[in-house]
């Protein structure tokens, strides 16, 4: 960029980025603190996402960092494996994300079913709620969604004086401001003002209450040096990756983490006229940032939608504003730890709620009713099966859904018997797709042909036919060519493989 141009759009993208800074802020420590890890690990994933994929970035108006989407998913890889071995599982990642990029896969990500993608997204939501209405009154979250269900009653029990004389009902009530704040300005901000994120004045006056009134409430842990978070990633923990159980968790990490990156970028560039997205390099981008995470032992990392869409909104246009959010993170938290170290856990608790709720999205569920009740069923399918279950195994049914309505349609087919006017002529009509599946179906019907009949057979209605269908057909001319019958298969694309093969002492024709 030119000295002129850097000069002209330089005020417009520090101003975007002060924004996304604020936004981004609270979410990597409070989805550090849903990830069962320190909240120090998230700030390194946000700084890493602005100062080096920005820079890389084939989407550069989104933003990358720590990711609500994946929250659960490390909380589990955390509690079954160890803090340790995130860092190998994310160097694999990353590794695959940037090997997809430069093979150029990125639009393959792109293929997933929408309901699956939404199902998935609400079924985090949901884990996430279930999980932080914990942590909201200073309790730890349990290891599953409907463990968390079950246990709450319990947890608020004990938080409430008045029944277990507990001093958790302080932070509940830090929770329940900050959601009701963020849910104010979300309502009623002014114009002026909307580039203000309602997390930070929510978490903002949580904090300020909390230490008006010298509230004894769990607070934010932060090492003074930075330094201290980093556990750099040790050459005998990769022995680890010939566990099988390692190797699936890198690559639903990384499968997940591309899907969820390339639906924002997608998702970005319609709210913007300006430079379009490159999915291969976007991808490649998300290895980096991925196996540097991995490196460090932080979290891992997407294109993260809600700060994207504020980047937008504050006017960015270039990729500086993404990689100057990532600058004034690292500022922060070496020159302000202490503020951090005031600001409740029971207040980014409740801006992982209020996410949360946002994730399950009702209006997206009504409108895939446009397309058939399917979508909704494997929306909501998805959805509870990562509740009761977990997320991997919430997604694959998401995708077996999908795979047994695919095979389902294209299992249709109408077959008829239609008499023709001319005498001892009929005509078998087929519509949708001969499969093997239709094999019984086709056969009755052909039981029901007159000896000495001319069967025309157009293929034209056909969207696919395979070679037990027209094996079908052929042993059919076959054994009722001494009948007299014959068969007539109409159809330029099957005509060279059928001359000379079938209409010679098979009876069967083919014609154009």
């Amino acid at each position: 960029m030119r000295a002129a141009q850097l000069k002209a759009v330089l005020p417009r993208e520090l101003l975007a980025s002060v924004v996304v800074f604020l936004v981004a802020l609270p979410l990597c420590m409070g989805i550090a603190i849903a990830s069962g890890v320190p909240p120090a690990k998230g700030l390194i994933t946000g700084i890493i996402g602005g100062l080096v994929v920005g820079w890389l970035a084939g989407s550069p108006l989104q933003v990358s960092g720590p990711a609500a989407g994946l929250a659960v998913l490390v909380f589990e890889l955390v509690r079954q494996h160890g803090l340790a071995m995130l860092g190998p599982i994310l160097l694999l990642a990353g590794l695959l994300q940037l090997l997809a990029g430069r093979l150029r896969l990125g639009c393959w990500f792109r293929v997933t079913a929408p309901a699956v993608v939404y199902g998935m997204l609400a079924g985090i939501g949901v884990l996430i709620v279930l999980s932080q209405i914990h942590v909201m009154f200073d309790a730890s979250p349990l290891p599953s969604g409907l463990a968390n269900l079950l246990g709450f009653p319990q947890a608020l029990g004990q938080a409430l004086p008045m029944v277990g004389d507990g001093i958790g009902w302080q932070a509940g009530l830090l929770g329940l401001l900050t959601i009701l704040v963020m849910w104010c300005w979300e309502k009623f901000k002014p114009q002026r003002l909307r580039f203000v994120p309602g997390a930070l004045l929510g978490v903002g006056l949580a904090t300020l209450v909390s230490i008006g009134l010298a509230l004894p409430v769990r607070r934010v842990e932060v090492p003074d040096n930075l330094a201290e978070a980093i556990d750099w990633l040790r050459p005998a923990d990769l022995l680890n990756l010939a566990d099988p159980a390692i190797l699936i968790a890198a690559f639903a990490v990384a499968f997940i983490a591309s899907a969820e990156t390339l639906l924002s970028a997608a998702a970005v560039d319609r709210m913007h006229d300006g430079q379009r997205s490159d999915f291969d390099r976007e991808l490649s981008a998300q290895g980096v940032g991925n196996m540097l995470c991995g490196l460090l032992g932080a979290l891992p990392m997407t294109g993260v939608i809600v700060r994207s869409s504020a980047n937008v909104q504050a006017g960015a246009r270039t990729r500086l504003s993404t990689m100057f959010h990532g600058l004034w993170l690292l500022a922060f938290v070496l020159l302000l730890a202490s503020v951090l170290q005031s600001i409740p856990v029971a207040s980014l608790a409740g801006v992982l709620v209020f996410t949360g709720l946002k994730l399950v999205d009702l209006k997206v569920f009504r409108s895939l009713g446009r397309y058939g009740r399917m979508p909704m069923f494997t929306y909501a399918a998805t959805a509870l099966a990562i509740v009761f279950t977990d997320l991997l195994t919430g997604v694959l049914i998401g995708f077996g859904l999908t795979l047994a309505k695919l095979a389902w349609k294209a299992s249709r087919l109408k077959v008829s018997l239609v008499d023709l006017p001319g005498e001892g002529e009929q005509e078998l009509r087929l519509t949708g797709a001969a499969t093997f599946l239709k094999v019984p179906a086709l056969t009755q019907v052909l039981s029901q042909v007159p000896p000495g009949t001319t069967v025309h057979v157009p293929l034209n209605n056909l969207t696919y036919i395979d070679h037990s269908c027209l094996e079908l057909l052929e042993e059919w001319g076959r054994a009722n060519a001494a009948k007299g019958s014959r068969l007539v298969i109409e159809s330029r694309r099957l005509k060279r493989r059928l001359e000379g093969r079938l209409r010679t002492t098979t009876g069967i024709g083919s014609t154009t």
